[in-house]
């Protein structure tokens, strides 16, 4: 395998050591090595594996600074100031596995659910009525009661669903580890990104706390988006629940992870998610010696993007929306907006008997989340254009470390939000937009792309959707 435990660990022991030299001394030598580090991320050219333990293992306040400083410039420099919104959608909790800080464990007693077709219509009418374009279809494994070919339907029945002028134009999916074979078939069904947290990298830990159930195997698991990629999956992500273990530890798992993927497929995550353990009721105690402060957990963060400059930092409603502010502004690229994570919670009535995978820490809706971005000069991106365009796995790196990828995503997240604007926002939302567009066409550096984009917001407030570049 590619995760090697021993080598993690004497990374982290090594810049340790180097932490505690350099504290009980001067500090000139690790202050300057330090800088030097911040430089090279600073020019978008990643960070080794001993650069990346050396930044977790800071700890003056002038160089975290300078960390957060830097990831919101390298933040800027790939992704400009647009933040794609999206939201998840549960359709089953049955689950077979015991993973010891989940509700959705199969020891934990409720009543567990499974939408049909018409209950999946309910969700997705609510979540298209709220201007959503981009969801993350969620479920728990189980091959009886939740077998892959559920999974299809209900994608199917998303892709096919039309409310007003809202539709889903782009469907994620996390689901649990499987086969080549039906990576193929969520290939086939048109979804955007498969999405699989690791939960964490440690084995020791893994082995610990999925007590029993098919996903107790970590090589398996491990080796999902492997399989993934096999079957032209080419954008995948990855992730670690922080809080099961050292979360530098992680962080250095994600970092083996990204450079296998690389190695062997040319292309690495095109998102990594960095969720925290919640307070889950159903969960079992497993004895968590690992919870992280939020400075720490803001650290890491932005450590991250940093050493994956190109990849997209997606945050959850795990967090509150105080925090989630500052994420964005080190690195977060994408975040989830009126969320609800239990089965048939965005339709009145469904979700009376289900049960939250964890509890949630932002309850914002979709209109606040979109209006503060505006207030901080952010673009909320409603674009699903490059999976729908063929930009993705390589072609997609390719446009993101030349630069080009601005000329599209800009562009897109402009028009998108203009849609959503035109549809369901407010009369005050709809002219902080209009400002907030006029400014950002200034921006735009090539003369044609900027009067195609001109003309396509003026199409859009005439009527017409769904129009890209």
């Amino acid at each position: 395998m590619f995760i090697y435990d021993n080598y993690i660990h004497n990374l982290l022991r090594q810049a340790e050591q180097s932490a505690e030299s350099a504290s009980a001394d001067t500090g000139a030598a690790t202050d300057a090595e330090i800088k030097k580090i911040i430089e090279k991320a600073g020019r978008l050219e990643g960070l080794s594996h001993r650069e990346v333990a050396q930044l977790l293992m800071c700890r003056d306040q002038k160089h975290l600074e300078l960390i957060f400083q830097t990831a919101a410039k390298v933040k800027a420099a790939v992704y400009g100031n647009r933040v794609v919104m999206f939201a998840p959608l549960y359709v089953s909790d049955w689950c077979v596995n015991k993973c010891a800080y989940c509700n959705y464990n199969s020891l934990h007693q409720f009543g567990r659910s499974r939408l049909t077709q018409e209950q999946v219509r309910m969700e997705v009418e609510v979540l298209e009525k709220m201007g959503h374009k981009r969801l993350a279809l969620e479920a728990g494994q189980d091959s009886e009661n939740c077998p892959i070919e559920y999974i299809l339907e209900c994608l199917d029945t998303i892709y096919s669903m039309k409310t007003g002028k809202g539709a889903i134009r782009r469907v994620n999916v996390n689901v649990a580890a499987t086969s080549v074979e039906d990576y193929k078939k969520l290939k086939a069904a048109g979804i955007g990104s498969y999405i699989l947290f690791q939960e964490t990298y440690h084995r020791p830990t893994y082995e610990k706390v999925h007590i029993a159930g098919p996903k107790k195997d970590f090589d398996y698991h491990l080796t999902a988006l492997d399989r993934a990629m096999e079957a032209g999956l080419d954008d995948v992500g990855g992730g670690a629940l922080f809080g099961l273990y050292d979360p530098y530890f992680e962080v250095l798992g994600l970092m083996l992870h990204n450079e296998h993927l690389e190695k062997n497929y040319g292309v690495g995550f095109h998102t990594v998610s960095v969720p925290r353990l919640c307070k889950a009721d159903g969960a079992i105690a497993a004895g968590y010696l690992y919870a992280l402060s939020d400075e720490v957990f803001m650290k890491i963060t932005a450590v991250l993007r940093l050493a994956i400059p190109f990849t997209g930092i997606i945050v959850s409603t795990r967090e509150s929306y105080a925090l989630r502010k500052k994420l964005i502004n080190i690195g977060v690229s994408q975040i989830s907006a009126g969320s609800v994570t239990k089965v048939g919670g965005y339709s009145a009535g469904l979700a009376a008997q289900s049960v939250a995978q964890f509890e949630k820490n932002d309850n914002s809706k979709i209109e606040d989340i979109a209006s503060w971005l505006l207030d901080e000069n952010l673009i909320p991106s409603f674009c699903t254009a490059c999976y729908r365009s063929g930009r993705t796995g390589g072609r997609f790196m390719g446009l993101a470390k030349t630069g080009k990828i601005k000329n599209v995503c800009q562009p897109n997240a402009l028009m998108t939000l203009w849609e959503y604007a035109m549809d369901y926002g407010s009369s005050d939302f709809v002219e902080k937009t209009r400002a907030l567009i006029k400014s950002e066409l200034e921006n735009i550096g090539d003369e044609k792309i900027r009067e195609l984009t001109a003309g396509n917001i003026e199409k859009i407030q005439n009527g017409q959707r769904d129009l890209f570049v």
